[in-house]
């Protein structure tokens, strides 16, 4: 039931409508090269043409192909028409409060963050569009109506932005991951000791990165890891912040002219407690089934990814039928979350390494064993654990 509601929670419902919707959602929209929120009239309009439809939010971007769809949007392949670089573009369509709270948390995610960090996808704009007006986004701006319809759609869980026949739509542009998703990656390459070592140092550095700016991400797993490909050599890219927390009030990063100590900023966000049981099933930590939990969730689950990864072990999902990465806990003829495993039986130990051919090394079965321990303060924070997995990779 706890799973079945979570995903119900992620996925939310549509109706017969809703999906006459998104068979055509995209579709044509001006935006220009804007300065601040100033309003701009849709040049275009509304079209159906797929020849036309690639011309979406014109002249800035120019639409290739379809890359992904998901319950409340979908993603873009596009080029940026000045500097000719291929960019995501993700258009999300806001009219059911749930997807509105999705939808923000993306954005007051990635707009929080002052400074880059490679293993972290980058927005590049987010532009608001409704009855063919846009506007470009700015987090807080208290001038702007129809973001703070916007937010008080998502406190009051209920529509206030207009009418059902005027949609409304959150559009993200941001850097395009050519490589697929760790999936993908992993599962068609053969077992690599160099890429395992270089992926577990920058999901672990990506991790130390959000956690350092307060930011809990919820939802790690392979799907929401992209790959890029444009140096050359793989890059990990953390994406998807739909039910990520920012974790207001906390002592923020880049506000201490006195040059404090920046692990001030992982201990504090270790103490900020969750409530909402959210996340995928099979990488979620004992502490989330029961809906009171810190960022080190998210350490318990990137332990679940690295253990995946480093084994292949996988499962198929019994909504998309996709063979992803994941470990699991078996109980007769079923598989069964390990979080949700070690909510039942604490005392349970995980067998790790699985597999009896296995070159995991005693550093890795020791930090894994770590990361996913029941009781989350004996598990390394994320600033701790990336020390640690330097110094694994180093002497690998």
């Amino acid at each position: 039931q706890r799973a079945r509601s979570v995903r119900a929670k992620r996925t939310g419902t549509q109706d017969a409508s809703a999906k006459r919707e998104n068979a055509n959602v995209l579709r044509s929209l001006s935006v220009g090269n804007t300065d601040g929120n100033d309003a701009m009239e849709d040049d275009v309009g509304f079209i159906k043409n797929w020849s036309l439809e690639r011309k979406v939010m014109a002249p800035r971007y120019s639409l290739l192909r379809e890359v992904g769809r998901g319950s409340y949007g979908v993603v873009y392949e596009a080029i940026a028409r000045r500097s000719g670089a291929s960019v995501a573009v993700k258009k999300l369509r806001c009219d059911a409060p749930e997807n509105v709270e999705l939808a923000l948390a993306e954005f007051w995610a990635l707009a929080s963050l002052e400074k880059r960090h490679e293993n972290v996808v980058q927005l590049e704009e987010c532009v608001l569009q409704r009855n063919g007006m846009a506007q470009k986004m700015s987090h807080g701006n208290k001038r702007s109506k129809q973001y703070l319809r916007l937010v008080e759609t998502s406190l009051k869980g209920e529509r206030v932005l207009s009418h059902p026949e005027e949609p409304c739509y959150l559009w993200f542009v941001m850097e395009f991951c050519e490589g697929g998703d760790l999936n993908q990656f992993i599962l068609s390459r053969r077992p690599d000791p160099r890429t395992n070592n270089s992926f577990m140092l920058q999901l672990t550095s990506a991790v130390a990165f959000l956690h350092e700016n307060n930011i809990v991400h919820r939802d790690l797993k392979p799907d929401n890891i992209l790959i890029s490909e444009k140096s050359g050599t793989p890059v990990l890219k953390v994406a998807d912040f739909g039910l990520s927390k920012v974790c207001a009030g906390l002592g923020g990063a880049g506000k201490d002219d006195e040059g404090e100590d920046k692990n001030k900023n992982v201990v504090n966000v270790n103490k900020f407690w969750l409530s909402s049981a959210c996340g995928s099933d099979f990488y979620m930590a004992p502490e989330v089934w029961e809906g009171h939990y810190t960022a080190k969730a998210d350490i318990f689950a990137l332990g679940i990814i690295i253990w995946a990864m480093l084994e292949r072990i996988t499962f198929i999902d019994a909504e998309s039928k996709r063979e992803l990465l994941g470990t699991y806990v078996r109980q007769g003829a079923d598989i069964v979350p390990v979080g949700e495993a070690l909510l039942e039986n604490p005392k349970m130990v995980l067998n790790i390494p699985q597999k009896r051919k296995s070159s995991m090394s005693d550093g890795v079965k020791k930090l894994l064993q770590d990361m996913l321990a029941v009781n989350p303060q004996d598990r390394p924070d994320a600033l701790e654990l990336h020390n640690r997995m330097d110094q694994l990779t180093c002497a690998a």
